[in-house]
């Protein structure tokens, strides 16, 4: 694990190092124009900004779904034929899930049934074919495949982000083999440094359990659905989303928060990988952390 460590950590510097390279932004030399002239030039300028920021946007944003195309199908290769095997939930798991069932119809694996994270996986997987198995009905999976929103140079997660965080971790605490695709816009010195902490809330709990989450420190904020209305997860409960900077100890953190009555779940995984794929631009990385159960 100590070789794995450094390895990772050297390419999270890597990661940090190269998006602190950026070009000094463009000076505007106007001494030698009139009001009008320097108003055109402005216009042309400002288009093409806007048009070059979008250019961009949409560049960086075709880039990351092909790291995380790249990292789900590389994290597809460690299933084999007769393997219970569980999904994920989020984009980067639908990816992988893709992926196994072109497997399956093309006869490269056989024999596959899947445990899904939540009823939006389960949808996902039952319409791309898959044999499905309820997860209420099974003690331990071979392997799952899932992503992550977040995860630090200790190889501690965050996720969530889908609503799905208690199935997940379920998953996740039963499964011989836990794999975790990210692509590399995830990694973090620290959790909390990018990504808010999901938090699971009974609604008869809601609010004493946000002014807990205050009380420890940053702010929680009631997830919303699209239509403004509040965010219900498979099990019929709210998330809270705890905003709290970096956190220097997530497992204190996760010990507390399991600790609460009125919090199902909570979104740090910590020691739940047992393998972590990251999709750099030049390499698709893997990672073992620690062997498997």
């Amino acid at each position: 694990m100590a070789s794995a460590f450094h390895d990772f950590h050297y390419q999270v510097y890597k990661f940090f190092k190269a998006k602190q390279n950026r070009a000094p932004a463009p000076r505007i030399e106007s001494s030698c124009c009139g009001i009008g002239e320097l108003f055109v030039i402005m216009s042309v300028l400002i288009i093409e900004m806007v048009d070059q920021g979008v250019h961009e946007t949409f560049s960086t944003m075709d880039k990351t779904e092909e790291l995380k195309k790249a990292a789900a199908e590389a994290a597809i290769d460690f299933i084999r034929a007769g393997m219970l095997v569980g999904l994920g939930t989020g984009s980067t798991a639908e990816y992988a899930i893709e992926e196994l069932s072109r497997r399956v119809r093309d006869g490269r694996l056989s024999d596959i049934s899947c445990v899904p994270s939540s009823r939006r996986t389960r949808d996902f997987a039952e319409a791309l074919g898959l044999r499905l198995i309820d997860l209420g009905s099974v003690r331990m999976v071979d392997v799952t495949v899932d992503g992550a929103d977040e995860i630090d140079t200790a190889f501690n997660l965050i996720k969530g982000g889908g609503g799905a965080l208690l199935w997940e971790k379920v998953l996740a605490q039963n499964s011989i083999r836990n794999i975790v695709v990210v692509d590399e816009s995830k990694l973090s010195r620290r959790l909390g440094e990018h990504f808010p902490v999901p938090v699971e809330v009974l609604g008869v709990a809601l609010e004493a359990e946000r002014g807990y989450l205050e009380r420890l420190g940053g702010s929680a904020r009631l997830r919303l659905s699209g239509d403004g209305s509040p965010f219900i997860t498979d099990q019929g409960n709210y998330i809270v989303d705890w905003v709290f900077g970096e956190i220097d100890d997530p497992s204190f953190f996760a010990q507390r928060l399991s600790a609460r009555a009125g919090i199902a779940e909570h979104g740090l995984f910590i020691g739940t990988a047992t393998d972590v794929i990251v999709a750099f631009p030049d390499e698709v990385k893997h990672f073992v952390i620690r062997e498997e159960i």
